[in-house]
């Protein structure tokens, strides 16, 4: 049995504020995003039928809540692919006249005679929804070795904006875009202007931020946004995203969302790790501009995934918690990953908790007060209210329990206060001075003062 007393007011200097920008785009997201993915259950395979089940359960269960998007994850373009790997040596892409990709009718069938994804993105907004896409950076290959016409430009053709280097390292479909050629930035704006013509809500774009941050490309996608008429917001994928400052300041003002770290899994070191790097991120949070902890790897996981067996997630009940905790706390976009189709109870429990998700929306002032190798303490604040919430959860591995103390002064409350357990709404009576707690390996509280 191991007992450790961990300080948080020894770190209070840790605390660092919110910087405030006033960028338009950022109004379109003026709380985190959150929704549902295709990609920890099908992978790249998912279907229409697919989708809009998962719309109607959303609509259903979880849009009073707060959840709204739908997103279709990778490779929507592509008719034979499947879960478990890329780069097959056939692929069959689904293209317009002018290189843009387009939904593959097999597995859309509302999409055939050029209508795209707009039947589909209607009967999303149908139930009160919104509707989101997955592309990657660059411009297809297949549209640059046919030399496909740019849309917009007097001839141009696509082979004459690409760049032979700079390529996908995971994911082949696609050249780098040259932004010094003419007819660059027409391409961008062309794939953007389709997808508002489609009723696009949302789109994550892909490969532009490990292992190198593609800057040029995030600046003529923001253009392409900014031009095409319609709020469409912007997710960078995958992580990890340099935190240095450049990078931090240039993402956070192009992007509605960006990824801390490359795709998080069911395994308990995925957590950690969002924790860890998230340490770099709090001070360039911004209302409209959310640091993105990535899906949510909970209930069940790939029915045609790609990592692993089909399973019901692999985090134990404590694990879940503590991941949920920390996600809303940090205010991370929320994107659930399993099937929606057929939820358990319990994992619906931890979406569905009113006073959670209320703090994810309304509080500011998003603060890590103490990081260590055995815990992480984060607090925040609801500026209307007044009430203060501190997330503290133990990190480590080692058996046994954490003893973790915390002064609320931090936080800047002082003198009594009552504490209620958000994830049960129990209340933990009044009192004045530290909380302390004691925690096992992984698990965690969530806690309101007022």
């Amino acid at each position: 049995m191991i007992k450790r007393l961990v300080s948080a007011a020894l770190a209070a200097a840790l605390c660092v504020s919110a910087f405030a920008g006033n960028e338009e785009f950022k109004k379109w997201a003026p709380t985190p995003p959150m929704g549902w993915n295709s990609w920890d259950c099908y992978g790249p395979t998912v279907t229409e039928d697919e989708v809009k089940a998962n719309a109607d359960y959303m609509a259903e269960n979880l849009k009073e809540y707060g959840w709204e998007y739908v997103v279709v994850d990778i490779r929507w373009f592509v008719a034979n692919d499947k879960a478990g790997g890329y780069n097959q040596t056939d692929p069959i892409y689904s293209l317009d006249e002018y290189g843009r990709y387009i939904p593959a009718v097999n597995r859309f069938p509302s999409s055939a005679n050029g209508k795209g994804f707009k039947e589909l993105a209607d009967y999303v907004h149908s139930k009160g929804l919104k509707f989101g896409i997955h592309i990657m950076r660059g411009v297809p290959k297949v549209a640059v070795e046919k030399k496909m016409p740019i849309l917009g430009t007097d001839g141009i053709t696509a082979d004459k904006i690409h760049l032979i280097f700079g390529e996908c390292e995971w994911l082949h479909d696609n050249w780098t875009i040259n932004g010094d050629k003419k007819g660059a930035q027409e391409y961008y704006n062309s794939i953007f202007d389709l997808y508002a013509s489609w009723g696009v809500d949302f789109v994550k774009v892909d490969d532009l931020s490990a292992p190198v941050y593609h800057r040029e490309e995030v600046d003529m996608i923001r253009k392409a946004i900014d031009q095409c008429g319609r709020p469409i917001v912007l997710s960078t994928s995958p992580g990890d995203t340099p935190s240095v400052r450049p990078v931090a300041e240039h993402v956070r003002s192009h992007a509605n969302m960006w990824r801390m770290v490359n795709d998080v899994w069911d395994s308990w070191w995925h957590v950690q790790n969002v924790i860890k790097v998230a340490h770099n991120w709090y001070k360039y949070r911004d209302q409209g501009a959310w640091p993105d902890c990535d899906m949510i790897p909970l209930g069940h996981l790939s029915v045609r995934g790609e990592r692993g067996e089909e399973r019901q997630t692999n985090l134990t009940e404590k694990e879940q918690y503590s991941l949920m905790t920390f996600w809303t706390i940090f205010r991370s976009p929320l994107m659930f990953g399993g099937t929606l189709t057929d939820m358990d109870p319990f994992t619906l429990s931890l979406l569905t908790n009113k006073e959670v998700l209320r703090m994810h929306r309304e509080a500011t002032e998003v603060k890590e007060c103490a990081l260590d190798q055995y815990h992480v303490t984060v607090a925040s604040k609801n500026p209307e209210t007044g009430e203060c919430y501190v997330a503290i959860i133990n990190i480590s591995d080692e058996e046994g329990e954490l003893i973790v103390s915390f002064d609320p002064e931090a936080i800047g409350k002082t003198g009594r206060y009552t504490i209620t357990d958000l994830w049960t709404g129990k209340s933990l009576g009044t009192q004045k001075g530290f909380i302390q707690v004691s925690l096992k390996a992984h698990e965690s509280v969530l806690y309101k003062l007022d």
